[in-house]
């Protein structure tokens, strides 16, 4: 098979309904163009094609390549363990925070927890996208060849630490001045504190998770499971107790060397060890071809995903700041990431489908009409959505469960409380799953890979809903009596 590079002037939308040619023996090659396949899942990717040509013995691959055909039930029984092990980390999250909400670190220097949902987040903005577009990729059969996937992991694994560090810095800044402005003052040596907690933190938890993913991925292949049910869920199982953990530790010791230690400098020589790594990422997701267009083009969701995680952490700091309502601090994590994981499975499937049923910047038939939030429960990829819907509640319940089996939080489980709290975060869920079939096929029909670009829009709406509507639910909890030892006692 001969491979060469497809020049830009091609453009994409010239490629439909047309084969591949491939050349099995290179006197025979007739097409002057090909492209390789760790090219696939860019934004600009196309596979050149020539007309009526197709060599003998060959075969176009979307005959070779079928959508996996999956039943309700076995997508539920895929979904299911995944869905339960992120669940019980995010859990795990939460009794993680309602106990170091209470560390001096947090306790004055309160714009740590605005830090926490943009952080946490990161698994959505990074972690979930590579997760996706790694998925994807085994779906499509581009992680058969062991060079093609070799190449895939590396350039993505350097390309999710440049953004992981530079999230984690505008992140820091973020917290600073929504913390500041509010306030009209500012403490440099808070502002520092912040900084190199957040890059630290976002750096080192990035890695752990990075090598966790791809061995997932790697091992669902081997196993003959759809990546797109398990890698989503398994990328935020520990991702949020992984972070919150890491920067609870980090923030405390860097406040330690800033008080009774008198050593202020140590925040800025931590800061600045991490940053000077970025230029080697850098340099690395350069070299391969398969992250080095994401590289220059995949800020726009990260950041902005970042500053929409960031009101709700704003959210979660100003409600955190009537005693009250301290209740919530525990079940922030667990609403946030159910949301995440969920509709990030829905967002990587829809994203599967397209890749088979249409070219970028096309849209399916059924799809080329105006968005109706029906179809989202009805439409092409409603099974999932309805599966995953019907996973909020019980999975709830079983989380709920376990926080008040743990005596964590500040809260107690009442009938009101509960009903309450699935209402909110079912909402959240319908919401989020709507956003998601708009969303993603906005995406296609502009030219983007959503595997790239939906899920952190997605993920940190999530955030600001789950955070939102929590804080609502509990001033509602509070205002019709059910308070003392249920709420915020």
């Amino acid at each position: 098979l001969k491979l060469k590079t497809l020049p830009s002037s091609v453009h994409m939308a010239e490629q439909k309904c047309i084969s591949v040619s491939y050349c099995l023996n290179p006197a025979d090659c007739r097409s002057p163009y090909a492209v390789t396949t760790s090219e696939l899942l860019l934004p600009a990717a196309a596979l050149f094609v020539e007309e009526g040509h197709q060599a003998r013995g060959a075969e176009p691959p979307k005959a070779a390549l079928k959508m996996p055909r999956e039943s309700a039930l076995a997508m539920a029984l895929q979904i299911l363990l995944p869905f339960l092990l992120a669940g019980f980390g995010t859990v795990s999250a939460g009794m993680v925070l309602d106990v170091v909400q209470h560390w001096e670190a947090f306790q004055n220097v309160t714009e740590i927890f605005i830090l926490v949902p943009a952080l946490l987040g990161l698994k959505g903005n990074l972690e979930m996208t590579l997760a996706s577009r790694l998925s994807t990729a085994v779906n499509v059969g581009k992680m058969d060849s062991p060079t093609e996937k070799w190449n895939l992991i590396v350039g993505n694994l350097a390309l999710k630490q440049v953004q992981a560090t530079v999230v984690g810095f505008l992140a820091a800044m973020a917290a600073t001045a929504l913390g500041s402005i509010p306030e009209g003052k500012f403490q440099m040596g808070h502002a520092l504190l912040l900084c190199s907690s957040s890059v630290a933190t976002a750096f080192i938890s990035s890695l752990l998770q990075g090598g966790i993913m791809v061995g997932v991925i790697v091992g669902s292949k081997k196993k003959g499971i759809n990546p797109d049910n398990v890698a989503t869920p398994i990328a935020a199982s520990f991702g949020d107790l992984i972070t919150l953990t890491i920067l609870a530790w980090v923030s405390q010791g860097l406040y330690s060397c800033l008080g009774e230690n008198s050593q202020p400098y140590v925040s800025s020589l931590v800061c600045a060890s991490f940053l000077s790594l970025t230029p080697v990422c850098i340099l690395v997701s350069c070299w391969h071809p398969a992250s080095h267009s994401l590289l220059f083009s995949g800020w726009e969701p990260v950041i902005s995903s970042m500053v929409i995680s960031s009101f709700g952490g704003l959210i979660l700091d100003k409600t955190l700041s009537n005693p009250n309502l301290a209740g919530i601090v525990v079940y922030t994590p667990v609403i946030n990431g159910i949301g995440g994981n969920l509709v990030a499975i829905q967002s990587s499937r829809i994203s599967t489908y397209l890749h088979f049923h249409s070219t970028p910047e096309e849209v399916p038939a059924e799809a080329q009409v105006c968005y109706q939030p029906c179809l989202t429960f009805c439409g092409p990829n409603h099974r999932s959505a309805q599966v995953l819907l019907l996973l909020v509640i019980p999975g709830h319940v079983v989380f709920l469960y376990v926080i008040s089996l743990m005596k964590s939080g500040h809260t107690t489980l009442t009938p009101v409380f509960v009903a309450v709290y699935l209402a909110a975060a079912q909402l959240q869920v319908i919401t989020l799953l709507c956003v998601a079939d708009w969303l993603v096929h906005c995406m296609w029909r502009k030219g983007k890979d959503p595997d790239s670009f939906s899920i952190p829009y997605l993920t940190s709406l999530g955030d600001l809903l789950g955070t939102g509507l929590l804080a609502l639910a509990f001033h509602f909890l509070w205002a019709i009596g059910d308070r003392d030892g249920d709420v915020g006692d």
